[in-house]
């Protein structure tokens, strides 16, 4: 396979640092756009590292289970899988389930310890100091493999990917045909979208053109768990998430079976992360603050149950430990998943994304570049885009 000269020099560079590394509990990051070869180059790796020693065992993981299923099937396609590999969640790689005897999943702990010589971690952007933590804790390599063009983890001053050692910034031939990777180019460098057609179902539209309300209606009214819907304001959010419920025949203000919900706040006891969307199975009031659900979340095997917050369902912002506290800590925080801000939707990607750009007036243009381009890259075939000329 050809390679372009940034990949040759981060592949040589890896290839030294974990010769280097190897039974050492060392890390390296590695960022790189979108288009430029992560995965090709995670897979080449893997079978320099497989032709050197046959027994060495990686551990591949990634922030979300969709993400995790993908990278296995590129690496299975690529004949870059072996047998002693793992490939899955960060969270299925260091937390095992708590069953009580009912045979009922009651919660997780952290696994003392895990049999890798080298763990790969992919969407390393997404990684919370916490989960960094734990990781570190195996003293076992890492790894971590990102895109350092994306927004940081919301509400963590931990960025793992915001100056990495190694880095892809040349986009590869075939992904410059890509007309999302195009946009997602125009974003990160300009952060002006100009309106227009960039490709088939990849469409910036004026917001204040006469057919983008037409459209913007349509397009909502086709909702799909293949759609993601994104703005910038959680004002915007809430009346999104309302106008696409109703459309969907929701009319009560309260969830209820079926909707589609995200998870708000990270609970390593329970297996769900901020940001993991899921379907409600069922929801009923327990009392006054809280609802018991049945959650199947998105590429993850075991359904969430467990008591969630009545006031936290379109909320304008999520709840604080104080507030929860005046309720006896005693649930978790969802709310409708429907329409979310891109800060929530990193992590997640969707066939269809919908993106309704909204910039807040705190943020500089670095900040606004980096927005733009995390929603941009959300999307995998079709993108919608309102906003102004």
């Amino acid at each position: 396979m050809q390679l372009s000269s940034d990949k040759k020099q981060a592949l040589n560079q890896l290839v030294k640092w974990f010769r280097s590394n190897y039974k050492r509990g060392n890390y390296i990051t590695l960022g790189g756009y979108a288009g430029t070869g992560k995965t090709t180059l995670i897979a080449i790796l893997r079978r320099i590292i497989f032709l050197k020693n046959k027994k060495i065992n990686v551990a591949f993981a990634s922030y979300t289970g969709k993400a995790s299923q993908v990278l296995r099937n590129y690496l299975k396609q690529s004949n870059t899988l072996y047998k002693q590999d793992f490939v899955g969640t960060i969270h299925s790689l260091i937390y095992s389930p708590i069953v009580s005897t009912g045979g009922r999943i009651t919660g997780w702990k952290k696994k003392d310890k895990i049999d890798y010589d080298l763990i790969i971690i992919d969407e390393a952007s997404m990684v919370s100091s916490d989960i960094w933590q734990d990781l570190r804790s195996y003293q076992i390599p890492i790894i971590a493999v990102g895109d350092h063009g994306q927004l940081p983890p919301i509400n963590d001053s931990f960025h793992l990917m915001d100056n990495p050692q190694l880095k892809l910034e040349t986009i590869h031939r075939q992904a410059k045909k890509n007309p999302i990777i195009k946009v997602s180019i125009i974003a990160r460098k300009k952060g002006t979208i100009p309106p227009k057609n960039y490709g088939r179902q990849v469409i910036k539209i004026n917001q204040s053109d006469i057919q983008a309300q037409e459209l913007a209606e349509e397009l909502l009214n086709n909702y799909d768990p293949e759609t993601m819907v994104l703005t910038g304001y959680n004002f915007s959010r809430k009346q999104l998430n309302q106008s696409i419920r109703n459309s969907l025949g929701f009319f009560e203000d309260e969830p209820e079976a079926n909707d589609r919900v995200i998870c708000l706040r990270n609970n390593h006891g329970k297996g769900i992360y901020n940001g993991m969307l899921g379907t409600i199975l069922s929801i009923n009031q327990e009392d006054a603050d809280w609802y018991y659900a049945e959650i199947k979340m998105d590429n993850v095997e075991n359904p969430f149950q467990g008591l969630i917050s009545i006031e936290q369902f379109q909320a304008s912002k999520t709840l604080s430990y104080t507030q929860l506290r005046k309720k006896g800590l005693k649930g978790d925080l969802f709310d409708f998943g429907y329409a979310l801000t891109v800060h929530k939707a990193q992590g997640s990607q969707a066939k269809k994304v919908i993106l309704f750009e909204q910039r807040f007036k705190q943020m500089d243009d670095e900040m606004w570049r980096r927005w733009l381009y995390t929603a941009v890259t959300r999307a995998e075939e079709e993108l919608y885009i309102f906003g102004e000329g």
